[in-house]
């Protein structure tokens, strides 16, 4: 499938000649720093260790087996990447920098992707992720609904390999922003340094914010809302609920990654229950004050498709937890029980965005940024994307917001590298929602820059909502999400 998101859009035509034409380069000042980047004793064979399954493994030996010799370093970047990464014995890359990427979502994938196709391969990127294949959570309702396979929605890191990525499977712990590096918590690499670090840190859960919801509660009370075993386990829960059950969803205050979702997942169950369960019912328990997203087109559906299924309460704002009695308690004493309860909690940007000091908002939850080049406001040379970033005016927390976050990344480093102003982007949103297993609705959007308020704002009568739900959407639906993947996988 061709990389249709944004690849020609993203960046203007002229600066994607600028970027693909750039002259000379610059030696960078000792890769390593003030860090050691490997274990001494380290066997240079364990490094991408999973890089065994990849078809060009021939090759990689052959570079391997030359990485002690200081003289025989090969000019193409992949093995340039390879031998710094496997021996001290190289202090200098002939490249425009060295970038690293914490976090392989749809921010971080992107931007390791578009670096090196507008670097025009003279920028090494590391990305580190913790997790070995990556798993969306756009579409993973439909597993929670039943018409989707969580296979379906899981990739591996290969294609980022195959363009020149290192990919290192592994969690970062610290961060120094005064000597550029990152610490690993690995068995074969200590610390790796950088000239610019991107962090997708993606969110964290303030569970602490809801009494009751401890480390015990939270194996039974799922979120799901990070795409993966819980989503598994969710579904497993709807499954063995008897017909005439009762699901609990509580939405947090926003701002929460992807507002529709959770009215989405609530239209996801009831499908399910409306064949399968038709006595059941879901709860919504809402701290908004209304609808998030797509209010109208929800709410048509909740009166007439599911009708009787699904009850929705705005301004409850979940407070307390009894996993015993299965009771939740709002912030008037309110209370409801349910069979199975989901959770969703407020949310805050990624523990990895504090260690890094990063983390500046006013509420002190989110990461604020030059948005010119997503560079962080706090710390230099650290660019935040996705969910963590403190959003601009009407742009949401989104999948596509965080792809289009990596590409202006990308964009600006590149520029930057080269001694160069960012330039504006124009950039967009796209949010589908599945009503059932082949309805969908949509909202979009586009954002510009603005120069005198220093950040993106939506461009009016631009995007587009959806008139009713329809299955001609739900085509368009699941070819944007094989198209993402695609744009930022491979």
């Amino acid at each position: 499938m061709k990389n249709t998101i944004n690849q020609h859009t993203i960046v203007p035509a002229l600066h994607r000649r600028k970027l693909l034409t750039m002259l000379g380069s610059i030696s960078l000042t000792s890769i390593f720093s003030s860090c050691t980047v490997l274990n001494s004793n380290n066997n240079s064979n364990n490094i991408n260790k999973d890089n065994k399954d990849n078809k060009n493994n021939k090759d990689n030996k052959n570079n391997i087996n030359n990485a002690n010799n200081k003289n025989s370093i090969n000019t193409n970047i992949n093995t340039q990447q390879d031998n710094y990464l496997k021996t001290q014995a190289v202090t200098q890359i002939p490249s425009l920098g060295h970038v690293v990427i914490v976090g392989g979502g749809f921010g971080g994938a992107t931007a390791a992707k578009y670096l090196k196709l507008w670097g025009d391969g003279r920028i090494a990127v590391t990305l580190i992720e913790r997790q070995t294949y990556f798993i969306s959570c756009p579409m993973s309702n439909l597993v929670i609904g039943g018409s989707r396979q969580l296979s379906e929605l899981t990739f591996s890191y290969e294609g980022l390999k195959q363009l020149g990525i290192t990919v290192i499977h592994a969690e970062v712990t610290e961060i120094d922003s005064v000597n550029k590096c990152v610490i690993v918590n690995d068995t074969h690499i200590q610390s790796l340094a950088y000239d610019r670090l991107i962090l997708s840190p993606g969110v964290d859960f303030l569970f602490d914010s809801i009494d009751g919801l401890d480390t015990a509660a939270q194996k039974i009370v799922l979120h799901a809302w990070k795409a993966g075993l819980q989503t598994q386990q969710l579904r497993q829960q709807l499954e063995a609920i008897p017909n005439g059950g009762t699901v609990a969803i509580s939405i947090p205050k926003t701002p929460y990654r992807c507002p529709p979702g959770p009215y989405e997942r609530a239209c996801q169950i009831a499908h399910y229950f409306k064949k399968d369960k038709p006595n059941s019912k879901i709860i919504i328990l809402d701290a908004n004050e209304d609808i998030q997203s797509k209010k109208a087109l929800f709410t048509h559906e909740w009166n007439t498709t599911y009708e009787g299924i699904i009850e929705y309460q705005n301004r409850w704002e979940l407070k307390r937890l009894n996993v015993a009695t299965r009771t939740l308690e709002n912030q008037f004493g309110d209370s409801i029980t349910a069979d199975v309860i989901n959770i969703i909690p407020p949310m805050k940007a990624g523990i990895i965005a504090y260690k890094a000091g990063v983390v500046n908002s006013t509420d002190k939850r989110w990461c604020q940024v030059d948005w010119l080049s997503m560079e962080s406001t706090a710390v230099k040379y650290i660019h935040i994307l996705g969910d963590a970033v403190q959003a601009a005016p009407g742009m949401p927390k989104s999948g596509h917001i965080a792809n289009q976050h990596g590409k202006i990344a990308a964009s600006a480093i590149v520029e930057l590298f080269n001694n160069r102003t960012p330039l504006p982007l124009t950039i967009m949103n796209t949010c589908y929602s599945y009503v059932d297993a082949t309805r969908v609705i949509h909202v979009a959007s586009t954002h510009r820059f603005d120069s005198q308020q220093k950040m993106y704002m939506t461009i009016k009568n631009t995007g587009g909502l959806s008139k009713e739900a329809n299955t001609l959407e739900g085509q368009y639906a699941w070819a944007w999400a094989q198209t993402i993947w695609n744009d930022m996988l491979s």
